[in-house]
């Protein structure tokens, strides 16, 4: 069953020279959980953050920290961004031939697991995973850079992985991540979506701004 709309800041949109401060900000706004896009230059065109980064951010703020993992290989580095401070860990699909192995690992750390599908990857990617998983990531741009335009053909996906979440009767966050924003908000929890990353999003306009950027985000314009 499709839970209530949670907001996921993401913080590669945030100031980084303000980064604890900014993660403050958005929690304080109304944020349900903090976002964090770990990019390697290698899985994706960009480099991000690692997990003394989350480490020092972790007393910023007391909600669930959502670590999106955008990197290969992937398990070499599960157990130091939980030992960091990681509620959920998202691992993507395509990051390499073990998935289901990468999940358990995540698991055994006691943190969340989640799976991450890119655009081009259909929902069937999930059929032999989605009796392990606590989130389904739906990457609605490619994944790399922040303030990507939203890829209109993921909404289908989104429908198709709800209807695959709901046979399941399993509790099991339906995120979509990109090129997110108010005008989009309504059409991606009607597809099924119950957590919305949004950076951009969030972030514009500065901290005065966030709490209702976030309300907006909710479509409770």
């Amino acid at each position: 069953m499709q839970q209530p709309v949670r907001i996921a800041p993401s913080i590669l949109s945030s100031d980084f020279a303000r980064l604890g401060d900014e993660v403050r900000a958005v929690s304080e706004a109304g944020a349900d959980y903090i976002h964090i896009d770990v990019m390697d230059g290698h899985f994706v065109p960009n480099i991000t953050i690692g997990p003394d980064v989350v480490k020092a951010i972790r007393p910023c703020s007391e909600l669930p920290f959502d670590v999106h993992l955008m990197i290969a290989p992937v398990d070499a580095y599960v157990e130091a961004f939980a030992d960091a401070g990681a509620d959920i860990i998202t691992a993507h699909v395509e990051a390499g031939v073990h998935v289901h192995r990468t999940l358990q690992l995540i698991k055994s750390c006691g943190v969340k697991a989640g799976v991450s599908l890119n655009p081009g990857t259909p929902a069937e990617a999930v059929d032999n995973l989605i009796h392990m998983v606590d989130l389904i990531l739906v990457m609605s741009v490619n994944p790399g850079f922040g303030g990507q335009s939203f890829i209109a053909s993921q909404l289908d996906k989104v429908r198709r992985i709800r209807s695959r979440i709901d046979q399941s009767g399993r509790d099991i966050d339906l995120e979509l991540d990109g090129g997110m924003n108010a005008e989009l908000a309504p059409e991606a929890i009607a597809a099924g979506a119950d957590v919305l990353v949004a950076g951009s999003a969030t972030f514009k306009d500065g901290p005065a701004r966030y709490a209702e950027n976030i309300r907006l985000l909710r479509g409770q314009g």
